[in-house]
Formats: structure tokens, C-alpha cells, sequence
């Protein structure tokens, strides 16, 4: 399975998540809301968002749970609106 995970280090703004099926954030709330319209832009409807323990502001999340005292936030890409 470790052939489906790819970790990147690069700037997290300038990067291209076109390809990502998943895209897994522990990043705080400020970051995740500047990130937000880059990820809605670049990735496919159907996409994954996780979180770990951090919002994405008024982008309501699918789902939340508490993982071991930590809350998990779940996002999937929208339809892109036409």
C-alpha cells in the first residue's frame, strides 16, 4: 500500500494537488481557510479533505470525530458548478 502515498516538501502554496485523490492537513484553521480556494480549484469532485484537529472556517465539514481526544474533520470536493 505504501505505493499510494506520496509525501511532497515544498511550499504548500505554489504547490499542484491536481493528482491527489486524498489530502490529508494538520495545519491551523488560518492555514487550511488560505489554502481552501486552492484546493477547491485544483482538485476533482470526489476528493478527500481530512483534517487533524483544525477547521476549515464556514466550509461546513461533512463529518467530525473524536479520535483519541482529537477532533477529525471530513471534507469531499463539490461538483464544480457551472
Amino acid at each position: 500500500m505504501t505505493d499510494k502515498v506520496e509525501f511532497i516538501q515544498a511550499d504548500l502554496f505554489e504547490s499542484d494537488f491536481s493528482e491527489a485523490s486524498v489530502v490529508t492537513l494538520y495545519l491551523l484553521s488560518s492555514l487550511n481557510e488560505r489554502l481552501k480556494p486552492i484546493l477547491m480549484e485544483q482538485l476533482k469532485p470526489g476528493t478527500r479533505i481530512v483534517s487533524h484537529a483544525f477547521s476549515m472556517g464556514d466550509w461546513e465539514p461533512e463529518e467530525t470525530k473524536e479520535v483519541d481526544g482529537t477532533r477529525i474533520y471530513l471534507w469531499t470536493i463539490p461538483e464544480k458548478k457551472q
